[in-house]
């Protein structure tokens, strides 16, 4: 029987997971590649590449969670708000409903801004992405 590079892989995965260690030293590491014929080099190269996708990955996740709290804050401010001028339309003019007025528009705002935090692909995405990594990440490393 032959396999391709991607069965290999998947059986190593699955092998991996059932051994249910969890873990593995620096040595078991090489040892592994070394088994499979990698270099220590490519070993090195792969690990290099590995390090900064999950950095980048904590990067996303830390940015997301950014967005998402100024998201947040953004909703309570137009609750908040909203709730007020509509009690205060109740009181002073029940007869015409103009609480309504601020209300669409704020929340047409709230939902373009809802969209843009809530869409983590796309070029604005990226953009926002790689803004907020200069001004924020600046000397420090994940």
């Amino acid at each position: 029987m032959t396999y391709d590079s991607e069965d290999i892989q998947q059986i190593l995965q699955m092998a991996f997971a059932q051994k249910q260690e969890g873990e593995f030293s620096r040595e078991q590491l090489v040892e592994m590649a070394s088994e499979l014929n990698i270099s220590p080099h490519m070993l090195e190269k792969a690990e290099q590449q590995w390090l900064t996708q999950r950095s980048e990955q904590h990067q996303r996740r830390t940015f997301n969670n950014f967005r998402r709290k100024g998201f947040s804050a953004h909703l309570i401010s137009f609750l908040a708000v909203n709730s007020f001028l509509i009690l205060l339309n109740l009181f002073t003019t029940p007869s015409y409903f103009w609480a309504i007025f601020p209300l669409l528009g704020w929340g047409i705002g709230l939902f373009f801004h809802g969209l843009s935090v809530y869409r983590n692909e796309g070029k604005a995405y990226e953009q926002a992405f790689q803004k907020w990594r200069s001004q924020h990440l600046k000397g420090k490393d994940f």
